[in-house]
């Protein structure tokens, strides 16, 4: 019996993207922020006839809901902090370059900040929500007509992101009453990386060992964030704090046990789970472990991972250890990617679309297109968003605007029609900010609440309804960004997706050569010891496995953020993805490259030696490394095997 055709059908990439959301529970202290962010500072302008500030700080506020994404306290200072910032500084330009410029001059003004910020967005996500704050507030403060001066509308913009950001430092989390609520994002994200260890050792010797590795790496991933940023209290919490960098540094030698062991290939038993178990409900409470399973030693690496419970049972009880969070990237590191293959790329993009919208816009303004409806600063602020890579394929971002912003606007006809001004208004922009953590799963859905409440303040300020100009604007936005996206570049294309394979070799290389050093010191025991038991050997003078663990930290998140760039890629227009085939495989030689080196350093840390069958994998991977590198012509460094 014949299969029916559509039963092999399979979706476009680009189409299966734009289709695909996130999904996961609903985040109610998300949603409650959002509801008494924009709105009541709405309300509250209003009720001192200030409207106008009220409509720019509900902006600011919407802005930093949409980066108001799950996480520690901590590390939303940066994650909320640095966007507000750089859009009240835009802001500031704006206004004055819009009100003391003419047309010309406004527009290359436009464009040279459109140069900086898209360039800046190459640094990482932080930077990129900054550089488009930065610029969709300069649009802002040069088209939107209001009384006030640029320094006050600054003072506005801070003000309302500011509010936001307090919310998310004082508001409890239910159900957070162990401890220091103020900590429960940081203690839940410590947790899951130990759940991660047992889930890996679990998967130990089976087919989904990578996948769980993968796992525990975007599970360090997240805890290194959520540790990162300023103290919440200098002195109070420093305890608090203390302990759980240091349980969460107690995590990196289980990680690297676990992963030395998935290596390996050979299953372990449920015993060597139950550990890494114990110590996560431990952190989730906030209690002591009391005793630990010991796995069997009858391995390097699995002797690695019960010196690692042994050192974290100490640690928890202690609360004192190693303190390595933090993720430190050299200046010459930030240039490098403001200025690499993927920071021109993105910066000239940026620029263009950023820069034709604003003259086009600007031209049917001052034509008479709009009517009585100024709004021409509408047209460069969806460029931005449309423009930026990190929010989805091309064709994908473009459906998703389109279509969210004629259901948006459509919705919020019916809603104007309805609703009593401006109560109503002013209750639809507290709802629609309810409603963005929830739609920031999917782009079309967060268009759509977004294009709800732009098109309610429109009307708070005082101007009419504007749903069918909106509709227009972005439906022209988006067709600049199309054509813009897929003109050519000067240099090779997919900058992006080379600019983070490049930091991924550079990163696999410090830390395999680190390794390979480490191995060429002068053995002092046999290759049968049993580190921290009689017979063995005075540990050398400067451990250096704190630094391995750094180096091993980096080279498995640039890997995940290589990968990242290459899935987005492989889901535009075929046009544009086969600028980046053959990346994907590539990825996948260095993440066994960094396994195998993980694996190495466990035995050496064991024996002082490496057995033939550690070379002779490295040699293995180095070489179809080689292969690889030149099949695609993408730059990558070279990895010296030395043993």
């Amino acid at each position: 019996m014949s299969r029916p055709a559509f039963a092999s059908f399979v979706l476009p990439p680009w189409l299966a993207h734009a289709l695909r959301a996130q999904r996961g529970p609903v985040p109610w202290m998300a949603v409650t922020r959002g509801a008494l962010a924009a709105g009541p500072l709405l309300l509250l302008a209003v009720l001192f006839d200030r409207a106008s500030l009220g409509v720019v700080a509900a902006i600011a506020a919407m802005l930093a809901g949409i980066n108001d994404r799950p996480g520690s306290r901590r590390a939303s200072v940066r994650r909320l902090g640095v966007p507000a910032v750089a859009g009240a500084g835009g802001m500031l330009v704006g206004t004055y370059a819009g009100h003391s410029t003419g047309v010309l001059v406004l527009t290359l003004i436009l464009t040279g900040l459109g140069l900086v910020a898209g360039g800046i967005s190459a640094i990482g996500p932080v930077a990129s929500a900054a550089g488009t704050q930065l610029l969709v507030a300069t649009a802002i403060g040069a088209g939107m007509p209001l009384p006030e001066p640029g320094w006050v509308r600054a003072l506005a913009f801070v003000a309302g992101a500011g509010w936001l950001l307090a919310l998310r430092l004082l508001l409890p989390t239910p159900g957070a009453i162990v401890g220091d609520y103020r900590f429960d994002g940081e203690r839940k994200a410590v947790a899951a990386v130990y759940d991660a260890v047992a889930e890996l050792l679990d998967a130990v010797g089976s087919s989904a060992a990578i996948a769980r590795r993968v796992s525990l790496t975007a599970a360090l991933d997240h805890a290194q964030d959520a540790l990162a940023g300023p103290r919440l209290r200098r002195y109070a919490s420093s305890a608090a704090e203390r302990r759980l960098r240091a349980q969460y540094a107690a995590a990196l030698p289980l990680a690297e046990a676990a992963t030395a062991l998935a290596w390996g290939g050979e299953g372990v038993s449920a015993r060597a789970s139950e550990g890494p178990r114990r110590l996560a409900a431990a952190v989730r409470g906030n209690t002591h472990t009391g005793p630990l399973p010991a796995p069997n030693r009858s391995a390097p690496a699995l002797r690695a991972l019960d010196d690692a419970l042994l050192h974290a049972a100490e640690v928890f009880d202690q609360g004192e250890g190693r303190d390595l969070h933090t993720r430190r990237r050299s200046p010459r590191a930030l240039l490098r990617s403001v200025f690499g293959a993927g920071g021109r790329e993105y910066g000239l993009r940026v620029a263009l679309c950023f820069g034709a919208s604003a003259a086009i816009a600007q031209a049917l303004h001052h034509a008479q297109w709009y009517g009585q409806h100024e709004h021409w600063y509408w047209l460069p602020a969806t460029a931005v968003f449309l423009v930026k890579p990190d929010l989805g394929p091309l064709l994908s971002r473009v459906l998703c605007r389109a279509a969210g912003t004629v259901l948006g606007a459509v919705v919020f006809a019916g809603f104007a029609a309805a609703l009593p001004q401006p109560g109503g208004l002013i209750a639809l922009v507290a709802l629609s900010g309810a409603l963005i953590p929830v739609a920031t799963r999917h782009f079309a859905a967060q268009t759509a609440v977004v294009t709800v409440l732009v098109l309610a303040l429109v009307m708070v300020g005082g101007e009419p309804p504007a749903s069918w100009s909106r509709i227009g604007e972005t439906l022209l936005a988006c067709a600049i960004v199309l054509v813009v996206g897929h003109l050519p570049m000067p240099g090779q294309r997919g900058g992006g997706v080379r600019a983070r394979l490049a930091a991924a070799g550079d990163a696999a290389q410090a830390y395999l050569n680190h390794v390979l050093n480490e191995s060429a010191a002068p053995a002092t025991s046999d290759a049968t010891h049993i580190p921290g038991k009689p017979g063995a050997p005075s540990p050398r003078p400067s451990d250096p496995r704190p630094l391995r663990w750094t180096l091993r930290r980096e080279a498995y998140r640039t890997l995940a953020e290589a990968r990242t760039a290459i899935a987005l890629a492989a889901a535009e227009l075929p046009a544009l993805a086969r600028h980046s085939e053959g990346a994907a495989e590539i990825v996948v030689v260095l993440e066994r490259i960094v396994d195998t080196t993980t694996a190495c350093a466990v035995h050496l840390d064991d024996s002082g030696r490496l057995t033939t069958r550690h070379t002779d994998r490295l040699a293995a991977l180095l070489d179809e490394l080689a292969e690889g590198r030149e099949r695609v012509g993408l730059r990558m460094p070279e990895l010296p095997l030395a043993v």
